[in-house]
């Protein structure tokens, strides 16, 4: 009689796999579209100038010995104010002393609410930016761009680029789209005619984010990735994507400057996030009274529409 596989060997853990559903930082959007302005107090105010000012035609012809025509420009004040987001993780020491690699329940707790704050983050970004009522602009394409037949989509957003250059002097540089509208368009056949040549005779037209904005002619086309669970705990899991089937084209600058519009920024207060200001703070807090370690995250923003004519929605651009 031989001895089996099974009590030749005991089962154990393996120490260089897990597994954990963390979204990479490529699937979140917040903090790309826009600017992140890092702010050391949680309110403040800062300038706005009147747009119209700057456009109008009043420099005049000067006769000898007379005046120059002479203007001005209207000054105005706005104000950001960062809401605080916060969640925490407990890990008592008897859990910590007793894990088995390779489990690290500080790090495991620390990238656990660092996730949680991102999503979040993602959340409100999509509420604030990405919906009606919330630009100057807003529309549903009369020829979905899922209608490969009929719609238009390089013309549709010609019609923003124009409408936001018309009225503001500035073309859009970004073209931010939800999941399922991107599946769409990087199959779309009129997307695909433009690009088939500058993959060279014999190639395969591929339709890569850079070919496409390219075609849209803007610098980066952003796709909106995160999911997030609709269920409470304990509820049948289920998912969505946190941004839905839209799109938004805008102007924003690489980085916030004096004298510079831009369809948005995010304000980010330095106060609550360890001093960073531009991401997620989290801190052990030592819990000696019921023997355990508090891994606790906190972010503070205000996701801040800046120039409503500077952005230009597509609502449910695709079905």
């Amino acid at each position: 009689m031989q001895p089996t596989p099974s009590q030749v060997h005991v089962d154990a853990i393996l120490t260089n796999v897990s597994t954990a559903y963390i979204q990479g930082a490529e699937s979140f959007v917040a903090g790309k579209v826009f600017p992140v302005v890092p702010v050391d107090k949680q309110s403040n105010v800062y300038f706005t100038f009147t747009k119209n000012d700057w456009f109008r035609d009043e420099a005049q012809q000067r006769a000898p010995g007379t005046e120059s025509a002479g203007s001005g420009y209207g000054l105005s004040t706005a104000q950001y104010i960062c809401d605080v987001f916060a969640f925490h993780k407990d890990v008592d020491n008897q859990t910590l002393s007793n894990s088995d690699l390779p489990l690290s329940p500080r790090v495991d707790a620390t990238r656990f609410v660092t996730q949680r704050l991102l999503l979040r983050q993602e959340i409100q970004w999509a509420a604030d930016y990405f919906t009606t009522s919330v630009w100057a602009t807003d529309l549903t394409p009369s020829n979905l761009w899922s209608d490969f037949q009929n719609s238009d989509p390089i013309g549709d957003v010609e019609t923003g680029r124009r409408t936001i250059l018309a009225s503001t002097g500035f073309k859009p540089n970004k073209l931010t789209v939800g999941y399922d509208v991107w599946a769409k368009l990087k199959n779309h056949p009129d997307i695909i005619d433009r690009i088939k040549y500058a993959a060279g005779p014999g190639n395969p037209a591929i339709a890569t984010r850079q070919t496409i904005a390219a075609v849209f002619e803007v610098d980066e086309l952003l796709v909106c990735e995160a999911i997030k669970a609709t269920n409470v705990e304990n509820e049948t899991a289920a998912y969505s994507f946190v941004q839905g089937k839209h799109a938004l084209l805008t102007y924003s600058p690489a980085a916030p400057a004096l004298l510079t519009p831009s369809a948005g920024y995010t304000f980010m207060w330095r106060g609550v996030s360890e001093g960073l200001g531009m991401t997620v703070g989290v801190k052990e807090i030592p819990m000696p009274w019921i023997d355990s370690n508090r891994y606790e995250g906190q972010v503070a923003f205000d996701n801040k529409v800046v120039a409503t004519d500077l952005g230009y929605f597509f609502n449910g651009a695709v079905a």
